[in-house]
């Protein structure tokens, strides 16, 4: 079995640094296929992202909406590797499961996110930028919630039928949009502190709003997230205020 969760991750940075994303996701990623491929892997489940569904309007987002519309290059090359898993799974009868992954957040997140980012700036009495205005809507995925998910889909090895690829999709979110600014005042309750806030206007390559429809999930896993944004944000303060000791 074999569980792929790296990546060159980030929107924003992609615009920047494009090779890096084909370095990593791509070139990186064929790396893993192949190994999988060569060794009898039972099962691959790797990481994909909310970002493939671009600027699709319709809401909540279904793994069977087109992705076909990428509006970042950090998209498209997570739109590339649900392709070439598949394409893999066809060809060698690999088991393969994708993750459409939701603004996942917690202890030990990575730096660049939004929720840490305005953590630490709210703690250092800096800035915190809130692009379109503060007028977005992420669908905030707690770590817990996405451990538990993947430990057991592990076990869950797609079928493989006579004329069909072993090959699956899933949402992993929490089926509930916060306002981003919301979430601002919740860390600046557990925080203590006032928040200083950059209005700034839509950045290219994002979106305006997420929200996950993870019905095939609680059909197949029976998933069902449990952690609320109040009780998520209380958990990673605590953890940054006793990892910074701040």
């Amino acid at each position: 079995m074999v569980v792929h969760l790296a990546a060159q991750a980030g929107v924003r940075h992609s615009i920047d640094h494009p090779h890096a994303y084909v370095d990593a996701n791509l070139e990186g990623f064929v790396n893993v296929l192949e190994g999988c491929r060569r060794n009898q892997c039972r099962h691959l489940i790797y990481a994909s992202s909310s970002s493939v569904y671009g600027a699709n309007a319709k809401l909540p987002f279904s793994v069977d909406d087109r992705t076909d519309h990428p509006v970042s290059l950090y998209a498209a090359t997570k739109k590339a590797n649900e392709l070439m898993a598949h394409s893999y799974s066809h060809l060698y009868r690999l088991p393969v499961t994708g993750l459409r992954f939701f603004t996942i957040y917690g202890p030990w997140g990575r730096p660049d996110m939004a929720i840490f980012i305005f953590a630490k700036a709210i703690i250092e009495g800096r800035p915190i930028k809130l692009f379109n205005h503060g007028k977005m809507r992420r669908d905030f995925t707690h770590i817990d919630d996405v451990t538990r998910v993947v430990s057991r889909l592990v076990d869950h090895v797609p079928g493989d039928d006579a004329t069909a690829a072993p090959a699956r999709v899933y949402n992993v979110g929490n089926r509930h949009p916060e306002e981003l600014t919301h979430v601002v005042a919740l860390l600046e309750k557990e925080l203590g502190r006032a928040a200083i806030k950059d209005m700034l206007p839509m950045q290219p390559g994002d979106v305006t709003e997420t929200f996950a429809d993870v019905g095939d999930l609680m059909r197949d896993v029976g998933f069902r997230p449990d952690t609320s944004i109040e009780d998520g944000i209380r958990g990673f303060v605590a953890w940054y205020r006793d990892h910074y000791k701040v």
